[in-house]
């Protein structure tokens, strides 16, 4: 069975910054990508991140520069790293396995930035 389980939301202040990670179980992790998606209250979900088996990666404009997605495929773990956190990052965080005909999902972890 997969299971993929985010960890390390909370609350931060504007500026500041979070460690989300994302330990993954019953899957071969280096046949995949991950993404890391976003939800923000009354809002579509969003790709915010993307790490490639070869460890290329992928941000939407808004994040570029600010956060930092990495892999490490011994843990199976992959890490969203955010700093200059704003306000508008507030958002339930998803962990996204997508690949071979399946699509795989967390549970999800809050981020909230005050300002």
């Amino acid at each position: 069975q997969v299971r993929l389980v985010e960890s390390g939301g909370g609350l931060a202040q504007a500026g500041g910054s979070l460690r989300l990670s994302c330990a993954a179980s019953g899957i071969t992790t280096t046949r995949y990508a991950f993404n890391w998606h976003r939800q923000a209250p009354g809002k579509q979900r969003e790709l915010v991140a993307a790490i490639d088996i070869g460890g290329s990666t992928a941000y939407t404009e808004s994040v570029k520069g600010r956060f930092t997605i990495s892999r490490d495929n011994a843990r199976k773990t992959v890490v969203l790293q955010m700093n200059s956190l704003k306000p508008e990052a507030t958002a339930v965080y998803y962990c996204n396995i997508r690949g071979f005909g399946s699509d795989y999902w967390g549970q999800g972890t809050q981020v909230t930035v005050s300002s």
